[in-house]
C-alpha cells in the first residue's frame, strides 16, 4: 500500500488491502464522512465495552475545517480513517484524539500511517506544545510509546476545563469525578518536545485498532 501525504511516508502495511489509501490532512469537503466516522467510534467504544468522550457532528466538522483533522481515504472513495487535534491551554497542551480505523482496513498499518500524519500535524501546528492523549485502548498506547509518549498522571496534562468537559457522557465519568479528576480508566500518556525532535518512522505496523 502507498501513502501519499504532505510528508513522504514508509510502506508499512502487512496486509495490503485492495487499492491505495492516501492519508493527508482533511479537507472541508470532507465533512461527509463525519456522521459514518463518528458511528465507528461509538460503535468500536462499545464492543470493546469501554467509555468514550461524546463528539458531535459539529465538533468534528469543525476540526476539518481548521485543518486540525487527519484522514484516510481508499482508492474507491472509503474513508479508511480519522483523527484529530485540539490544542488547550492556550497552546501549552495539544491533545491527539478520535483515533479510529474502518473496520474493513484495519490490522493493515492504517493506524500507525494515521498516527504519524496526526503527530507530525501537532509538531507542526504547535512546536512548543506538549501532545498528550488518554486511552483505554491497548492499541493506542503502543502507538504512544512508539512515538516517544510517556505514562502521566492527570495532573501533568491540561487542567483546562472545557477538555475535562468532554468527559461527562463518558460511562466512566462517574470514576473521574470520585476521583477528583484525578485517575478513571483511561491511562494519559505525554510527549514533551524535549525529549526528541526527531519524528520517528516505521516499517512495519504494530497494530491497528
Amino acid at each position: 500500500m502507498a501513502y501519499r501525504g504532505s510528508i513522504k511516508k514508509t510502506t508499512i502495511m502487512k496486509e495490503e488491502p485492495e487499492g491505495h489509501i492516501r492519508i493527508r490532512v482533511a479537507e472541508p469537503a470532507d465533512v461527509k464522512y463525519v456522521y459514518s466516522i463518528l458511528a465507528e467510534m461509538e460503535a468500536s467504544a462499545k464492543a470493546r465495552g469501554t467509555g468514550i468522550a461524546k463528539r458531535s457532528p459539529q465538533s468534528l466538522c469543525q476540526k476539518i475545517y481548521e485543518g486540525k483533522a487527519v484522514i484516510a481515504l481508499a482508492e474507491n472513495g472509503d474513508w479508511a480513517g480519522f483523527s484529530y487535534i485540539e490544542p488547550w491551554s492556550n497552546g501549552e497542551f495539544v491533545s491527539n484524539s478520535g483515533l479510529i480505523v474502518n473496520p474493513v482496513y484495519r490490522k493493515g498499518g492504517v493506524a500507525t500511517a494515521i498516527k504519524q500524519e496526526i503527530f507530525e500535524l501537532s509538531r507542526r501546528k504547535y512546536p512548543r506544545a506538549k501532545i498528550f492523549s488518554i486511552t483505554t485502548g491497548a492499541a493506542v498506547l503502543k502507538l504512544n510509546h512508539k512515538f516517544g509518549f510517556q505514562p502521566v498522571t492527570y495532573t501533568e496534562i491540561t487542567r483546562d476545563e472545557r477538555f475535562w468537559d468532554q468527559c461527562r457522557n463518558c460511562v466512566n465519568h462517574s470514576v473521574l469525578e470520585s476521583q477528583g479528576k484525578q485517575r478513571c480508566l483511561c491511562t494519559a500518556m505525554m510527549y514533551i518536545p524535549a525529549y526528541s525532535q526527531a519524528v520517528p518512522a516505521f516499517s512495519q505496523a504494530a497494530c491497528a485498532i
